[in-house]
């Protein structure tokens, strides 16, 4: 993707949005994500719901082919078979819940769950060897990987994901302490890059440091396309929720600007929604689109790399909280509902996974 073509796309959204500056109200959390209309039992054309009943689930990822899902309260991660049964391969020891905090991204490499939660007084990063065989999967004894990463009952952060240079990235919000957002020196507010084994690595941009980015309020997405391009999803406070492009080193301006600011000392992101219409959470990218799954806003938001200031929307409403969406090996999205949290108006067999076409 072009700095051009980058360029381009924020100047669609800019002459569209009329620039507002930060807003001066209480932060906006998670848990003010309003409540949402009961799921529907019976899907529109084209999605199928593939399990059922889960318990604020939080995160999916796939070993060998075989689905893995994080239940943020319950600490469990469980397995599905091909029916969508939900078995429990294991439990997270150490995990707090509290408030958004929990069991929350998990990501699989080279054999091992790797899990990002809540404890007592930190956000944390361990990883499982994954033994058995799908239908008997079982978690390992658990290896720290990182920690110290600044917790609260909001702004966790919480998405894990390897990119295509094979480390491993890590959202963090600024658990409420939003000037730390902008301080090198604090884990809160950033990207993280690292080595699977936790290591910060020779190549990061700043020297024996963790952070890839940091100026960022509460990220919950990471995705990276074809050419390897990275892009991060945000909750912004009042204004602007946000999409961004990531490279490494740059400053996403938070808490000193929210949305476009035009501002040479940020970055703007090339896509900003008001919160009601977003709450943007997991995001996924297909050949020609990224995909956001969006909490307040109840909506999978269709985004083509192409076009970067331009969207469309499906499920608007027909599912509820929409908190992850991911490509499952078929090449379908395998989209995560959000209901049961205690956010989110729960509805008749919630939460559910949906397999969705990739196609808009």
């Amino acid at each position: 993707m072009t700095r051009s073509r980058i360029a381009e796309a924020a100047l669609v959204v800019i002459a569209a949005i009329t620039l507002t500056a930060c807003s001066p109200e209480p932060e906006r959390n998670d848990s003010e994500e309003r409540g949402t209309p009961e799921s529907q039992t019976s899907p529109p054309a084209g999605v199928e719901v593939i399990a059922s009943d889960l318990e604020a689930p939080w995160s999916i990822a796939f070993h060998e082919g075989t689905p893995l899902i994080s239940e943020r309260d319950s600490a469990r991660i469980l397995e599905l078979d091909e029916t969508g049964a939900a078995r429990e391969i294991g439990r997270v020891d150490g995990v707090v819940p509290n408030g958004e905090g929990g069991l929350l991204g998990i990501a699989v490499h080279e054999g091992f769950a790797y899990t990002y939660f809540t404890a007592d007084d930190e956000n944390r990063i361990e990883r499982f060897p994954l033994t058995g065989e799908p239908g008997s999967l079982a978690l390992g004894d658990s290896e720290p990987v990182f920690a110290g990463i600044p917790a609260a009952g909001f702004h966790n952060g919480g998405r894990i994901a390897f990119g295509p240079d094979g480390m491993l990235y890590a959202t963090t919000g600024d658990a409420g302490a939003r000037s730390d957002a902008q301080e090198l020196e604090s884990l809160a507010g950033k990207i993280l890059r690292l080595t699977p084994e936790g290591e910060a690595p020779t190549d990061n941009p700043f020297a024996g440091s963790p952070v890839y980015s940091y100026g960022h309020r509460n990220p919950q997405g990471i995705a990276w396309d074809s050419d390897g391009t990275m892009y991060a999803s945000e909750f912004g406070q009042d204004t602007w929720d946000e999409l961004n492009l990531i490279e490494a080193g740059n400053n996403y301006g938070w808490p000193e600007v929210e949305g476009i600011a035009q501002d040479e000392s940020f970055v703007d992101p090339v896509q900003q929604w008001e919160p009601a219409e977003a709450s943007p959470s997991g995001i996924a990218i297909t050949d020609q689109t990224i995909h956001v799954a969006n909490l307040r806003g109840q909506r999978l938001r269709d985004i083509p790399l192409a076009e970067l200031g331009e969207s469309s929307e499906r499920l608007d409403g027909e599912y509820g909280r929409l908190r992850d969406v991911v490509v499952a090996p078929d090449g379908s999205l395998w989209v995560l509902t959000n209901n049961t949290d205690g956010r989110g108006n729960p509805g008749p067999n919630d939460d559910r996974v949906l397999r969705v076409p990739a196609a808009p």
